[in-house]
Order: C-alpha cells, then structure tokens, then sequence
C-alpha cells in the first residue's frame, strides 16, 4: 500500500503539472487540506469527464469516470459534482482544459 499525499499538496501538485503542461487549470472548491477526496472536472472538445479519486483492489491511488465512459454536457457534470459535494462537504474539485479529455497527471483510470 503506498502512502496517502495530503489532498491540498496533491492538489497544488496537479495544477503544477497542467500548468507545465499548458493545460490551464484552477480550484473550484477547497475541502480538507489534510485528507478531502478529489473531484477532477476535464473540460474537452467532445463534453466534460469527471473523474473521481478512489482507491483499487490493492489500495492504489485510482481515478474513476463519475459520469460514465464517455463525455457529458457541462449541465450533467455540475450536477453530479453538486451531488458528491452534498454527500462529501469535505472534498476537492479541480478543473483542467483537457482537450483531449486526458488529465494533465498521471492517473491510473479504472
């Protein structure tokens, strides 16, 4: 099992990463700085993704696609991040340009 980063580091280190990237990316929710979960809106051409941090089998750092396999008008997107965000006060969520619907950091996607 490998050890859990602090979702305020995480979060500072995934916008490093898009912005190195070219991929423009911004906060908008803070949750715990300590140990929040994480929402990532991917803003593409095709619709949004939002990938939900989780953990695998094995107790990997995982994504998974919160609004299905394929994208989704930005209406759906906002809406199921209201429901996460209702459910989980203290979670995160990032949002990245993602042309291409690829997050700008590596992420095992399950």
């Amino acid at each position: 099992m490998e050890a859990k980063v602090k979702a305020g580091l995480w979060a500072q280190m995934a916008l490093r990463l898009a912005d190195i990237a070219g991929r423009p990316g911004m906060v908008l929710r803070k949750g715990d700085p300590d140990s929040g979960g994480i929402l990532c809106v991917l803003r593409g051409r095709a619709g949004c993704l939002v990938l939900s941090q989780v953990r695998d089998g094995e107790g990997r750092a995982a994504w998974m696609r919160g609004t299905g396999k394929d994208p989704v008008p930005e209406p759906e997107a906002e809406a199921y991040v209201e429901r996460q965000v209702k459910r989980d006060p203290d979670l995160w969520v990032l949002e990245f340009e993602a042309p291409d619907l690829l997050p700008p950091f590596e992420a095992k996607i399950i």
